[in-house]
């Protein structure tokens, strides 16, 4: 794996942007300057984020996302192992 980010990422594992090898990495991301821990999905070349709406649930129990547009900046937190 490289040492940039995927260009789109999700953490729920039904999604087809997941990718459990990235996140073992730990992704952070700064949107707009500004440090975010509650980002659930993002991608950097449509420059958007999807944040939790709080603690709403839909009708299935998957936490209520927000779709925020700006500049998405990933970087992994911990280096790569080995």
């Amino acid at each position: 794996m490289p040492d940039v980010p995927p260009d789109r990422l999700c953490n729920d594992p039904r999604s087809p942007y997941f990718n459990e090898e990235a996140l073992a990495r730990d992704v952070g991301i700064r949107f707009k300057g500004v440090e975010k821990s509650n980002v659930e999905e993002y991608c950097v070349s449509e420059g958007w984020v999807r944040v939790a709406a709080g603690n709403a649930k839909d009708r299935f129990g998957n936490p209520l996302t927000i779709k925020l547009t700006g500049k998405v900046e990933p970087y992994f937190k911990n280096k790569r192992p080995g």
